[in-house]
């Protein structure tokens, strides 16, 4: 199938330009002349699989354009498309922040045929080796739901927004299905039961399968007892006829389904805690007879909790842990924030760790009614959360105030994080109470640097000069880095090495064996090594080097001399791929 490629410039004669080279190479082009024309197009015919953006634009410019597709394809619930920015303008703030936004590389103009078309290539192939890797990671294969560690993430995020009921589904006596029928069956009863509990819970819901026969969903709009009760009625029903279709009407397994339920966020919007209880409520139904529910109230696990036996050092710790941590703030009342934050205090002093104190005040308008003032302020908090990392903390200090810690942060970061958090709460508000915030910023003496990655880089330059400096970078950027001064000292380093390198920065012009020598060799060998990607070093500016460089297999050159920030940018852009193909592929990193 055709490669489906927008071009958005104002120029016209860039347009029939990459239009003309595109489509010779077997492309659909869709040529469109404003960042707004195209954000129309994609609302009524989808996205394509690549976007060529033009920065210099009038009106709504390359950043804004892309700002505002990332907004339009998360209300579309659709996968962000990736984006190649067209540029003349060869500063380094450009460059630095195109990767700051999310945008994949980076063409000069004007367009060299050869070197825009590998480009676009390998924007595509890197992005749907990720997203292939991402769905293996995230996917369960035999049923096509949510695996264990996808649906921590997902639901952590549904049960914070949704309203519904969160439920723990289990199927009874499935064993004697393996035991008598064999595994074969057994999984053609688990898919269809994954297809039956498709068709029962409302749209909008969210399943994953967190075991063998173990399931949970989070039933979208369910509200009520009498609902949950239709629902476990529904796929017992469905379950036992669609296992005697399979396995004959004289199956006497007395197979079913038990369901432990909670609503949501009527008993809170943590799923973790919600798991668990829904966890004991399925608990309740397996002891009591099964192929039934157990909804949770308030209290009604008391009984239960007053007769369990003495917990190990393990059951405490389960009870005690995240089932996962989600990619949010942590929030907490302020009698626990107060003793997280005397303990942060001096884990920071002691690992020399900077942090900043935020006070965020929320005022009310004259004109604002008070009960739209009190849910501005309760949203705001959840702005708060979804905005910082999972390491940042904030509490309630009053119902219009939240105090924060930014864990880990530069000073010259503080008022980019506020201002961006600030910023983006009113872009989509046309009324909001005032903001203000007062900040402290705490110093503590030692390295402040972000440990990002335990990744490796092989550096290979005949140029100590260009090694140090690249080190020196690439170590404060929180990566290890092996330098070596020739390709043969690298070749035996290959040879040696237990574990490869995550990336090779290869120097092209070297005395012996050049960077193209080294490149070929390395993909001789082949294997690991031979997957590395590969960012060539280079000062030759003609696009015949270049060219060649992308067309055996390189992922991006770097211009000398070598700019601190773009290096960085570049090099961590194409870490991403390599790091998600270890872990998604059961590799320690």
């Amino acid at each position: 199938m055709a490669k489906w490629i927008m071009v958005v410039d104002d120029d016209m004669a860039n347009l029939q330009m990459a239009g003309t080279i595109l489509s010779k190479n077997n492309m659909r082009v869709t040529a469109l002349k404003s960042g707004q024309a195209m954000l129309n197009y994609i609302t009524e015919h989808g996205t394509p699989d690549l976007i060529l953006l033009d920065i210099m634009m009038p009106e709504m410019d390359g950043f804004e354009t892309l700002k505002n597709l990332r907004k339009l394809e998360k209300s579309k619930g659709i996968s962000e498309t990736p984006v190649i920015f067209l540029t003349a303008d060869d500063k380094t703030g450009t460059e630095s922040k195109g990767f700051e936004v999310g945008v994949s590389d980076f063409i000069r103009k004007p367009f060299n045929p050869e070197v825009l078309l590998r480009r676009i290539d390998n924007v595509i192939s890197m992005q749907k080796e990720m997203n292939s890797l991402k769905n293996e990671a995230t996917i369960d294969k035999l049923t096509g739901f949510l695996n264990k560690a996808a649906s921590n993430s997902m639901l952590s995020q549904v049960c914070l927004l949704g309203v519904g009921t969160l439920m723990m589904i289990d199927l009874d006596s499935f064993k004697l299905v393996n035991d008598l029928y064999g595994h074969e069956m057994g999984d053609k009863v688990l898919i269809s039961f994954a297809k039956i509990i498709r068709e029962t819970l409302p749209k909008g819901s969210t399943y994953g399968r967190i075991g063998g026969d173990e399931f949970v969903a989070f039933s979208a709009g369910t509200e009520t007892e009498e609902d949950v009760a239709e629902i476990t009625r529904i796929l017992n029903e469905k379950l036992l006829a669609s296992a005697r279709e399979m396995m004959g009407e004289d199956m006497n397994i007395p197979l079913g389904t038990s369901v432990g339920a909670i609503f949501v966020p009527r008993f809170g919007n943590d799923y973790t805690s919600l798991l668990k209880l829904a966890d004991k409520c399925l608990y309740v139904v397996k002891k009591n007879g099964k192929h039934g529910y157990s909804l949770y109230t308030t209290g009604a696990l008391a009984e239960e909790e007053s007769n369990s036996p003495d917990m190990d050092i393990k059951g405490i710790s389960e009870i005690l842990a995240e089932r996962n941590i989600t990619n949010v703030a942590l929030q907490l009342d302020m009698d626990a924030f107060t003793h997280v934050y005397r303990f942060a205090n001096r884990y920071f002093i002691r690992n020399n760790i900077n942090s900043c104190k935020v006070l965020f005040t929320l005022h009310k308008p004259e004109e604002m009614h008070e009960e739209n003032y009190h849910d501005f302020c309760d949203e705001f908090g959840n702005h708060i959360r979804e905005n910082l990392r999972k390491s940042d903390l904030l509490t309630r200090s009053r119902f219009n105030q939240y105090y924060v810690i930014i864990t880990d942060i530069r000073e010259e970061f503080v008022d980019k994080v506020i201002t961006e958090i600030i910023a983006s709460w009113k872009a989509n508000r046309s009324a909001s109470p005032e903001i203000t915030y007062e900040k402290e910023f705490i110093r503590n003496e030692g390295d402040s640097t972000i440990d990002k990655i335990t990744a490796v880089i092989a550096v290979v330059d005949d140029d100590e000069m260009v090694l140090t400096a690249t080190r020196n970078a690439l170590t404060e950027f929180g990566v290890k880095v092996e330098t070596f001064t020739d390709g043969e000292s690298f070749m035996n380093y290959v040879n040696e090495v237990e574990k490869v390198p995550d990336l090779i920065l290869l120097d092209v012009k070297m005395p012996g064996m050049d960077g193209f020598e080294v490149m070929n060799k390395i993909k001789e060998i082949g294997g690991d090594i031979g997957r590395v990607p590969v960012i060539f070093l280079t000062a030759d500016t003609d696009d015949g080097t270049e060219q060649e460089g992308l067309n055996m297999g390189a992922l991006d050159f770097i211009k000398k001399p070598i700019i601190n920030e773009v290096l960085r940018v570049r090099v961590n852009h194409i870490l991403e791929l390599s790091i998600l193909r270890k872990r998604y592929r059961g590799k320690k990193i």
